[in-house]
């Protein structure tokens, strides 16, 4: 900010544009009277624009040429008594100025971009379209220039000066308008492609396999995006495959004991964060829905406890005392960062994708982004390697905040520092959440909800087709039924949404090519254990960084997932699809049992004779989770979270056809897809404010 505020003392950089012509305009009137002083004159103006420069070594290019320019005018006229610069000063003049700005093009220095800085803060300077708009802008006046160099050559007064004076008027205004609607035009002009309309009326009567919205799949996403439009009075029809809704949001029971499929830290729950937003519009209350984790981590060989920011900041102190003011400093500016991030949420509740800044906010919000948010802006446009790079010099101390990484499935220098940030250092900064009672509970409650506001949730329904006619969304096919809808929620895979259900002879080529190439996020495999110990003194989570795996203690955050005196335990480790034979055969079946044996062993480093008091025992594969939520090669948070892959968009290209998932924006996990969910309720709304 401090860089902004430098930047706001210097002069506009359009002015300094301006300033920068006045020994041109100077130089082009006095020679038009056949006056010698009209190539001396404008090098004392240039010479006197350009001290200052020396004394900050800061040059601009246009008024390094203007000097070159008028030094050789100079000695031409008065030492070689040569007229040409006073005879030719229109064609030479513009000639020079199109060498100039085609020169910085070349050398991908747009002369444009100095005094284009003096106008934004530090943290634009390097971002691409800050660069692309500036090379337009040079690419513009390179045009203007040499037509001008063409005009006085070809033409005589008084066209040269019409026509010439009439270009630079254009290229003035243009500089100045085109650097405010550009970043909104580049951010949105894909979008724009996708961004229907489609109208439904609630309240116009429907028959009995009709509905306003029609959601494909129950997890978090979808039911997310039914409870907001079912309270806000739309007609809506969850289907889910499955014998139950939740999709990884989910449990299931052996014997006395409850294990989650996925889902134990939840982010998004602090007071402005997107997931209490949305249980306050809902009436749910949170405590009695989530309970705070407890977590430490193994790192060398030494537990780490980080139950609150204070606490974990200490510890990291302690363990690098010659990082100590680096590390309060990175807290620091990831907290700042983070608000900042959620500063506008308070009308929806959610943080917006640049697109949906454009068209919900307008095109001035867009270009304020950076300025409004500094530190967020920053890591915006970072890799987290990066981040850490920036504060630390300790690899070890990079690799424990590294630790949560998993939660993303990506490797520090290809994971988005903003990424990073909202789904890793999140939890630093405000700790995570179990769901009480078990994932299932939270996901029946949104079903719940959804049929007491008059929607309707089908479990055991497979949609085999996605009705698509003239482009246009009419309904699903789920066997023999017919569901009619103008508007369907794709809460399932956007591969098999768009592959399977909608069918690749509907979409353009370079879409399903598009979607086809979208490389899937790993999986894991889970061992589930019912032990007859009682484990209450371990923390709920517990994450082994020397070895790459954790320990969740599920009945630790709510005792009622275990009987009295022994505990629900779940052991889970990164994997592999294809390191899984095909489901059912016997070399399946023995790496299936080999992988849950080799965690087990594991874990009794952090729980001593484990195997000793197991009395329950499953496992998944990802083999299972593809299985069981029909997502491809069971991936955990569906498409690639790193810097290569570019998520769909949550409208497509059906009229009609959104998708609420970690499929889109803003990707895997259960704050990401509530999130998702209530952009898709809000813009199917029309982002109207009840």
């Amino acid at each position: 900010m401090k860089g902004y505020m430098r930047n706001n003392r210097k002069i506009p950089g359009v002015l300094h544009i301006l300033i920068s012509f006045v020994p041109w305009i100077v130089y082009w009137m006095l020679c038009k009277m056949r006056n010698m002083l009209g190539v001396v004159i404008p090098l004392v103006i240039i010479l006197l624009l350009i001290i200052p420069q020396i004394r900050r070594r800061d040059f601009n290019l246009m008024d390094v040429a203007s000097l070159l320019y008028f030094s050789i005018a100079t000695t031409a006229t008065f030492i070689f008594n040569l007229s040409i610069f006073i005879e030719r000063s229109g064609f030479l003049g513009y000639f020079t100025l199109f060498l100039m700005a085609l020169f910085s093009l070349i050398i991908k220095q747009p002369y444009t971009l100095q005094v284009s800085k003096r106008d934004y803060p530090e943290v634009y300077w390097k971002e691409r379209s800050f660069l692309a708009i500036n090379n337009i802008i040079t690419g513009v006046w390179v045009v203007i220039f040499m037509a001008n160099a063409a005009i006085f050559l070809l033409l005589d007064a008084p066209f040269t000066v019409i026509f010439s004076n009439a270009l630079i008027i254009l290229g003035v205004a243009f500089s100045i308008v085109f650097p405010l609607k550009a970043p909104a035009y580049f951010v949105s002009r894909e979008f724009r492609k996708y961004d229907w309309v489609v109208e439904v009326n609630p309240h116009k009567p429907k028959e009995e396999n009709e509905y306003d919205v029609i959601i494909l799949g129950s997890g978090i996403g979808g039911l997310t995006c039914g409870a907001l439009l079912s309270k806000r009075g739309y007609k809506v029809l969850v289907l889910e495959q499955h014998h139950q809704v939740g999709g990884y949001c989910s449990s299931f029971k052996r014997k006395d004991f409850i294990f989650n499929t996925g889902v134990e830290n939840v982010s998004g729950l602090w007071r402005k964060g997107p997931v209490s937003y949305f249980l306050k519009e809902l009436g749910f209350k949170k405590d009695e829905l989530f309970a705070k984790n407890r977590i430490r981590y193994v790192f060398k060989g030494r537990e780490i406890y980080a139950d609150s920011l204070e606490g974990f900041i200490r510890v990291l102190t302690d363990m690098f005392p010659e990082e100590k003011e680096n590390i309060y400093a990175f807290f620091d500016e990831a907290k700042k960062a983070y608000e900042e991030c959620y500063k506008d949420s308070e009308i929806y509740g959610v943080p917006l994708p640049a697109e949906l800044i454009v068209k919900v906010f307008g095109d001035k919000k867009l270009l304020d982004y950076p300025k409004e948010h500094p530190h967020f802006y920053n890591w915006m446009n970072k890799t987290y390697k990066q981040k850490l790079d920036e504060y630390f010099t300790n690899e070890d101390l990079k690799a424990l905040l590294c630790a949560l990484l998993g939660y993303l499935g990506t490797e520090p220098e290809k994971t988005p520092a903003s990424s990073a940030l909202t789904a890793v250092v999140s939890y630093y900064l405000h700790g995570g959440y179990f769901p009480r009672g078990g994932a299932q509970r939270f996901a029946d409650s949104l079903k719940g909800f959804i049929e007491r506001n008059g929607g309707r949730v089908l479990t055991r329904h497979r949609v085999n087709k996605i009705l698509v006619e003239n482009g246009e969304v009419k309904g699903v096919n789920v066997g023999n039924k017919v569901f009619r809808s103008p508007i369907v929620v794709a809460n399932i895979n956007a591969k098999t949404t768009f592959l399977e259900l909608v069918g690749e002879e509907k979409l353009d080529r370079k879409f399903v090519e598009y979607i086809k190439s979208l490389k899937m996020s790993p999986s894991c495999f889970m061992v589930f254990l019912g032990i007859d110990m009682d484990l209450s003194e371990y923390p709920t989570i517990i994450e082994n960084l020397d070895e790459g795996y954790g320990v969740v203690i599920n009945s630790n955050a709510d005792p009622s997932l275990a009987p009295k005196g022994k505990a629900s335990v779940t052991i889970l480790m990164g994997a592999n699809y294809y390191d899984f034979p095909e489901r059912g055969t016997k070399e399946y079946l023995k790496k299936k049992k080999e992988f849950a044996e080799m965690l087990i062993k594991k874990a009794e480093k952090i729980v001593p004779n484990l195997s000793r008091h197991i009395i329950v025992q499953d496992a998944a594969t990802p083999k299972t989770f593809e299985r069981y939520t029909s997502m491809p090669e069971g991936a955990i948070y569906a498409f690639d979270q790193s810097i290569d892959t570019k998520r769909p968009y949550f409208k497509t290209p059906i009229r009609g056809l959104y998708l609420a998932s970690a499929s889109t924006f803003p990707g895997g996990g259960i704050e990401a897809v509530v999130i998702s969910g209530m952009i898709c309720a809000n813009d199917i709304c029309n982002w109207e404010v009840n």
